[in-house]
């Protein structure tokens, strides 16, 4: 019995998001854009991302160098270096992306969308 009212339930809330998902839609336009800004929320984040990674990936090597310079035996030189040159590549990543698609697409290229053509910027 148990079993079966927990089935029920189940069901009932189960029609009832259905129900109220599809009225809130409004159609694949509606998701459509929802999915848009979703993704420029996404590539915001990762840019930010990049920042944030790469500022303690070079405070990192700063820290290393300092160990390095303490005890060079235990902490080859390598190790620093290459935290540099990690965090160098993330905070500069944001810059290479905008750069190589303006070389890709040109200046003033142009991107279809759900609500009609954007400039790339």
């Amino acid at each position: 019995m148990r079993k079966l009212v927990i089935g029920l339930l189940t069901l009932a809330c189960l029609v009832a998001g259905t129900a109220a998902f599809a009225a809130v839609s409004g159609g694949l336009g509606t998701v459509a854009e929802n999915v848009r800004g979703s993704v420029s929320a996404i590539a915001k984040l990762v840019t930010a991302a990049a920042y944030v990674i790469g500022m303690a990936f070079a405070v990192g090597a700063i820290i290393k160098f300092k160990a390095h310079k303490d005890n060079p035996t235990q902490i080859p030189i390598g190790t620093p270096v290459a935290l540099l040159f990690v965090g160098a590549a993330l905070i500069f990543v944001p810059t290479v992306f905008k750069v190589s698609g303006s070389t890709l697409f040109g200046e003033g290229a142009t991107v279809g969308g759900v609500s009609g053509v954007t400039e790339i910027k």
